[in-house]
């Protein structure tokens, strides 16, 4: 066979009886969730900040950085929802590489999917507690996210995994916002019906059963930029996109259109210090027009306690990304402040 069996691995109630959360953890939760979906469907008008690591790969930086976080919370709330990105899935073009915490808990020794499930729900857990602040993980397996799915309050869906269909009737089984990214390719109508189809009851498999969805009213897209057929990247942040992707929705019968832009990937070309300008413009296009104001809920940032990446060996340096290149500390908070200013 091409394929051997090298553990069992936990059912997922198992595993959180093991690892429960407190009471407080739980209300921390509850609260946050309502915020958040208010947000979404217009009667907030707070801004949603998705900030931190392009992949959380060690729990005492990660949780360093959220407690950061939680600290410059406090100055921007009234405005603000932030909520820390700790991506523990890291999707691979090629499927070569380091591949999040979930595969790796320690990135230099070899895979270990027992370990790395257990430690992405203690570095969950942990950084919750420690900030109240919980946050946003990427669904890169769908059958994994039910070892997280009482801790997240928002999920995304890559652009390589949107067009696939677990993840989008998966996605229409959960009760918090998820982000269905536009496909490398940037195709809108891709990403769009990937809304639709979560906002949709589905009967279908999963984890072994035949369940039923009600289908999420808190789909929604987010735009992370394309590459043409050449590979070059093709930005779709700017104004004319943002219009555009407004008059796409209201073409289609959709609960609470609302969109995030991720300012890094193919909008920055991976130049992550362009994720200020980029910020920037959005800001600039809500402020000019009222009604993308009510469509762009929010931005996606990828920061770390160090600028830029490394290579994973033994001269790593604490709080540095080793997969994409992140902005540093000084320029997220700056960055923050400044988005608290102008949303």
């Amino acid at each position: 066979m091409g394929m051997k069996i090298n553990a069992g691995l936990p059912l997922p109630a198992d595993l959180k009886a093991e690892y429960p959360l407190s009471d407080n953890i739980r209300k921390i939760k509850e609260k946050r969730d309502r915020e958040i979906r208010d947000i979404f469907t217009g009667r907030s008008d707070k801004f949603v900040v998705i900030v931190g690591p392009c992949s959380a790969d060690n729990e005492e930086s990660v949780c360093e950085y959220v407690n950061r976080l939680a600290e410059v919370n406090e100055k921007v709330s009234d405005r603000l929802m932030i909520i820390p990105r700790i991506y523990t899935n890291k999707p691979r073009t090629t499927g070569e590489g380091y591949k999040g915490m979930l595969h790796q808990p320690e990135p230099d020794q070899a895979p270990d999917l027992l370990a790395g499930i257990i430690a992405i729900r203690k570095m969950h857990i942990r950084a919750i507690g420690e900030s109240g602040l919980t946050a946003a993980d990427e669904m890169l397996y769908p059958e994994n996210r039910s070892y997280l799915d009482d801790i997240l309050s928002y999920e995304a869906i890559g652009a390589r995994s949107v067009e696939n269909q677990q993840h989008r009737l998966t996605a229409s089984g959960m009760d918090i916002p998820v982000g269905m990214k536009n496909p490398t390719s940037g195709d809108f109508s891709v990403m769009l019906n990937s809304v639709v189809a979560a906002q949709s009851s589905h009967t279908f498999i999963y984890r072994g059963m035949d369940v039923t969805t009600d289908g999420n009213d808190l789909a929604h897209v987010i735009l992370r930029g394309g590459v043409d057929k050449y590979g070059t990247c093709i930005p779709n942040y700017h104004y004319e996109d943002l219009v555009r992707l407004l008059d796409a929705y209201q073409q289609r019968d959709l609960k609470n259109p609302a969109a995030i832009v991720d300012a890094n990937h193919s909008n920055s070309n991976k130049e992550f210090r362009e994720q200020i300008r980029i910020v920037s413009e959005v800001l600039h296009s809500r402020n000019y027009n009222p009604e993308l104001k009510k469509l762009v809920k929010g931005v996606m940032i990828e920061s770390y306690l160090e600028e830029g990446c490394q290579k994973i060996d033994e001269n790593r340096v604490y709080g540095k990304s080793i997969t994409d290149p992140c902005l540093g500390w000084a320029d997220t908070e700056r960055l923050i402040y400044k988005i608290r200013e102008e949303c």
